[in-house]
């Protein structure tokens, strides 16, 4: 197991550690993911020049991701300051998921990868432009489904009575306002994944109806 140095931060599912100036550790807690699935994904879309940070391949450990420290605030932190504004933000999530569809899948000839957590604490903006990070629900499959994943984790935010709230829908409005791929089948999917997901509080749970609701209101 890779030795840890200081915790630069925590979400969910995994901690990340201080390596050194260039890299970083991300460990999986309770078992949760395929850190190698995940870096091998992510270096195979950065091969098409998707903006992913580098990661450090070695054996196969389902816990350890070795990847490149990146420097700049997340989407959300950015957002919450004031730069970009929230339609940018909207526009540039949907712009890194359809690029992400345009690369080929590494099994499937007819599907595409899919990231199935895009969301604004999910992209660092750095010097170089917007990073995609946390790989750890990806997937190949029918980019539908990506577009209702991220829709539903928006949504879920703009209908909470905290203080982004207003944030949320305002990005999502403009995440959603270029065509998409976004069926019903595929909202009715990630509402039925997102029902499913063990890190779901009650209430967050309990908000997906009022979610999905904001997203055909502005959808479909």
């Amino acid at each position: 197991m890779q030795p840890t140095g200081r915790l630069l931060g925590s979400g969910r599912t995994a901690d990340v550690y201080e390596i050194d100036t260039a890299w970083v550790l991300r460990r999986s807690r309770q078992g949760w993911g395929n850190a190698a699935a995940d870096g091998a994904v992510m270096e195979h879309v950065r091969a098409y020049g998707y903006p992913v940070p580098r990661v450090r391949l070695s054996g196969s450990s389902r816990t350890d991701l070795v990847m490149e420290r990146l420097s700049g605030p997340t989407m959300l932190e950015a957002c919450v300051a004031g730069s970009p504004g929230a339609q940018e933000a909207g526009a540039t999530l949907a712009r890194l998921l359809r690029d992400l569809h345009t690369i080929p899948a590494r099994r499937s000839r007819t599907a595409r990868i899919l990231h199935l957590d895009l969301h604004p604490e999910n992209v660092i903006l750095t010097a170089d432009g917007p990073r995609v990070i946390d790989w750890t629900n990806t997937e190949e499959g029918d980019p539908a489904l990506d577009w209702a994943m991220s829709a539903v984790i928006l949504a879920q935010a703009a209908v909470t009575d905290a203080p982004f709230a207003a944030l949320a829908a305002t990005v999502l409005t403009a995440f959603l306002a270029a065509p998409s791929p976004l069926t019903e089948d595929a909202l009715a999917e990630a509402r039925r994944r997102r029902a499913a997901n063990p890190t779901m509080s009650r209430r967050e749970v309990e908000l997906l109806g009022d979610a999905a609701e904001s997203i055909r209101s502005v959808a479909f």
